[in-house]
């Protein structure tokens, strides 16, 4: 039980006939922290493009806790409790599909062929459920016209469609024709929404002052006018003000 200053007994843990705004706050607090504390326990991969596993979780967590933030007569232990062992559940068929490859097809099965060379696999539409309406809907989406100009089209376990062109129809890159590149650099981020970040700035070759008076120099501006700062792999600035 929680007591509060000038106010009653406040016991929004468990079922009652009604609920004052100050314990369904309360209620709302503790479900969204402890929701909060699960997902971080279930990892990232439990908020990314949901596979079978991850979205019977989804649907099931979503139900335990919403009930007992919309009808008082019932309690959060029983709520807590059961989602403390679906999320338990969910980390040992984590660990279980990672040792047994055989749970881990029946869990997540292989892609499924849909087109291959050019030509579309009706027998395996039928299997995944899709309709050639679906197929032509996501090549649409990556700007491809023509089924024959696929060579591979694949359905994931996560619901989306991978698709391979054949080599004649893959863009012409600069391998392709023999030119150097430069290697990938991402470029650092010196300056966020007015706030230098002092990590990045101890790896380039610029310190506090200096990028200070480059700023100023450059761009007549103060740090705090800056939404963005960032050095290329030629250390080379470039700002975006707010």
């Amino acid at each position: 039980m929680i007591r509060f200053e000038g106010c009653d007994t406040v016991d929004f843990f468990y079922g009652q006939e009604s609920l004052t705004a100050i314990q369904w706050t309360l209620r709302a607090i503790v479900a969204f922290f402890f929701l909060f504390f699960m997902v971080k326990i279930m990892g990232l991969r439990s908020i990314s493009q949901l596979r079978l596993l991850d979205f019977a979780m989804a649907i099931l967590i979503g139900n335990i806790i919403a009930h007992p933030l919309s009808d008082e007569r019932l309690g959060f232990k029983g709520s807590l409790v059961s989602m403390s062992v679906l999320v338990g559940l969910y980390l040992i068929c984590l660990y279980l599909m990672g040792k047994f490859i055989p749970f881990r097809e029946f869990v997540a099965p292989p892609p499924i062929t849909l087109v291959k060379n050019g030509e579309i696999n009706l027998k395996n539409l039928k299997k995944a459920r899709i309709s050639v309406d679906d197929v032509l809907s996501e090549m649409r989406k990556q700007s491809i016209v023509d089924v024959k100009k696929v060579a591979l089209a694949l359905w994931e376990p996560d619901g989306e469609i991978s698709f391979f062109l054949s080599p004649e129809h893959q863009p012409v890159t600069k391998s392709d024709l023999n030119i150097t590149s430069q290697p990938f650099s991402y470029p650092t981020t010196i300056i966020k929404e007015g706030k230098i970040n002092y990590e990045a700035l101890s790896n380039s070759p610029y310190n506090e002052e200096t990028l200070k008076n480059n700023i100023k120099t450059i761009y007549n501006v103060e740090i705090n006018e800056i939404l963005l700062a960032t050095l290329d792999q030629n250390n080379q600035l470039q700002i975006f003000l707010k």
